[in-house]
């Protein structure tokens, strides 16, 4: 029971997996794993696909000839294991070349090197059948106010996605770009930094159509934000183009913990969502075992990220079977339908009507919720003793 399968659409990124244990304190303490090893690796533990940086699979400094090699290799992998790679996206972050940004580095050759990279990745990505194209800004935004205009960093930045969604329609891509927002780290502070940023900005864009968000669990919480409010928005604006699972303790450092290692309750309502609503995505684990694990424990850990969904996918089923619970909510969501005629879109007649009305605010004030109650029962079903 719990055991991963490809239809449950689990995917990993080249990079989580293949992390060498290296921080900013120690340096690395695990072997590197070539891509086909991760991929072979994730498919013996039962994931459906892996994600990648244009620079996990393809160096740097690679020729043309070296980059069709390495791709036709990892091409016959994929053919091999039966694994799929539905999102890709670019490494604007790692060389120095963006440290002081891609998009929005003052340097105009930076914008435009970092507009070249992006295009030759999104090649990279639709030639191995990626559908979805993530932009992660690591690097888009300042440690000192100084340095930038706010305001024209985002056209930058807005110029930058607008070309490149011309550029996949022109190519005839069929691609959906996801841009993922962030705090801070590893800049002091990066622009666009939450979902709801995000969603205001695509609307900015030439093509909003085309683009959507990617949050990231730990993300939101480091800012200490509420992750299911940030997904619930976005799937609510028909922008969940993908996203991130992980965990994380608020108020600190990207910590990229196995899901649901730090907060199983707010995993548990997270998976009752996506599964609820009926998200088809993947299901995308964007974090790093820890420092102190070898490769049995990698694999430990990969495991533990997917049993975990699973298992608070059953217990989101439970929850919808457990008689005391749906009766409290029940009582909760109670309505006797004479609000029925307040309710809805806005009439003159209604809001004369409304205005009207007599309520007894006293008695409104007086009527509590069982909350308390019912997340006990949250709690003793996650625990296993309902």
């Amino acid at each position: 029971m719990f055991e991963p399968r490809p239809e449950d659409r689990f995917t990993f990124g080249l990079w989580t997996v293949g992390n060498v244990g290296r921080d900013p304190f120690g340096e690395p303490v695990r072997g590197t794993l070539t891509p086909a090893q991760i991929v072979q690796l994730l498919a013996a533990e039962g994931a459906w696909g892996v994600n990648l940086h244009d620079n996990d699979l393809v160096p740097i400094t690679a020729t043309l000839a070296e980059r069709d090699q390495i791709v036709r290799e990892f091409k016959q992998v994929l053919v091999d294991t039966g694994m799929v790679v539905p999102m890709a996206t670019t490494n604007l972050f790692s060389d120095p070349a963006f440290r002081d940004g891609a998009f929005t580095a003052n340097d105009p050759a930076i914008r435009a090197y970092a507009l070249q990279k992006t295009m030759r990745a999104m090649d990279l990505g639709v030639e191995l059948g990626a559908q979805v194209y993530v932009f992660w800004g690591g690097r888009e935004g300042v440690d000192t106010d100084v340095a930038k205009n706010p305001v024209e960093s985002l056209k930058r930045y807005r110029e930058a996605i607008n070309f490149l969604t011309h550029y996949a329609t022109d190519q005839g891509y069929n691609l959906r770009f996801a841009l993922e927002p962030k705090p801070n780290e590893p800049r002091g502070d990066i622009y666009l930094s939450t979902v709801g940023a995000m969603l205001a900005f695509i609307q900015t864009l030439d093509k909003p159509e085309m683009v959507g968000v990617n949050p990231e669990m730990a993300h939101e919480h480091m800012s200490g934000l509420n992750f299911l409010h940030a997904v619930a928005q976005a799937w609510d604006a028909g922008k969940l183009f993908h996203i991130d699972l992980n965990d994380q303790a608020g108020g600190r450092y990207d910590q990229d913990f196995r899901f649901g290692a730090h907060n199983p309750k707010a995993a548990f309502f997270l998976v009752q969502f996506l599964e609820s609503v009926g998200y088809t995505g993947s299901r995308h684990f964007d974090a790093h075992a820890y420092r102190t694990a070898d490769m049995e424990d990698v694999r430990a850990f990969a495991r533990g990220c997917m049993r975990t969904y699973l298992i608070l996918k059953e217990k989101a089923r439970q929850f919808t079977q457990d008689a005391e619970i749906q009766s409290l909510l029940s009582e909760i969501h109670a309505d006797d339908g004479t609000m029925a005629q307040f309710q809805g879109t806005y009439s003159p007649d209604k809001a004369s009507a409304l205005k009207a009305a007599q309520f007894d605010r006293v008695a409104l004030g007086q009527r509590g919720q069982p909350y308390e109650r019912l997340d006990q029962l949250v709690i003793e079903l996650l625990l296993g003793v309902r």
